[in-house]
């Protein structure tokens, strides 16, 4: 397997009032959030982002980090699983030109409003069945998406990851390491059906034969 690596360290934190949020959201919340529509993406805070628009300041700072990891050059092959409107694929190729870049994402929503530089890159698709040939793309990243499903789906897109990809990978999940780091997650949670502790996915990692990099999701 791979190694645990903050590759969104210089990715822009904000600060989060956890115990209001949770005390807020309800199940209802939750359920038109997991629909990954026009309201989880632009409507109101309690379903989603409240707004979901390109801001250079969030990726920017951490492609530099991607490139140096994955030694990403023109003519390698991206792809990025869970892309939303394909913000962090834009400045990829913004920093990298050459850089071949697809995206793929389950929000028929997102995709319809990807932006301009990227969308003939994108495409909707279920992570559990990923629409490439084995071994079409260098690196394959996927960024808070994959524990979006239940369990065992779960490792069906971590199959899927490494069946698409040449052996370099990088995924983020919710986690958790102690008692109060669960209670702080259970409440923020919003679309996750997966959470574990950081030794519960790591086994879990094992076990679904996922052999690329990690991070974890921790508010």
């Amino acid at each position: 397997m791979g190694i645990e690596i903050d590759l969104l360290a210089n990715y822009p934190r904000a600060k989060r009032n956890v115990e209001a949020r949770g005390a807020e959201k309800t199940e209802e919340d939750r359920r038109i959030a997991r629909q990954f529509g026009r309201e989880f993406f632009d409507g109101e805070r309690r379903h989603g982002y409240g707004g979901f628009g390109y801001q250079p300041r969030f990726w920017q700072p951490v492609v530099p980090d991607l490139q140096r990891h994955f030694g990403l050059r023109e003519g390698m092959r991206l792809l990025d699983v869970g892309c939303a409107k394909g913000f962090m694929l834009h400045d990829l190729q913004t920093l990298i030109p050459g850089l071949q870049v697809a995206g793929v994402d389950v929000s028929g929503y997102a995709i319809e409003y990807a932006m301009e530089s990227v969308c003939d890159q994108l495409q909707v698709a279920d992570a559990r069945e990923l629409p490439f040939a084995d071994a079409s793309f260098d690196v394959v990243i996927s960024i808070n998406t994959i524990h979006n499903l239940e369990r065992d789906e779960c490792a069906q897109a971590l199959r899927e990851i490494e069946r698409v990809g040449r052996g370099r990978a990088f995924v983020t999940v919710d986690a958790y390491r102690n008692d109060e780091e669960r209670e702080r997650m259970m409440a923020w949670n919003l679309t996750a059906k997966t959470i574990m502790s950081v030794d519960e996915w790591i086994a879990f990692f094992a076990d679904a034969g996922y052999t690329g990099d990690y991070y974890w999701f921790i508010p």
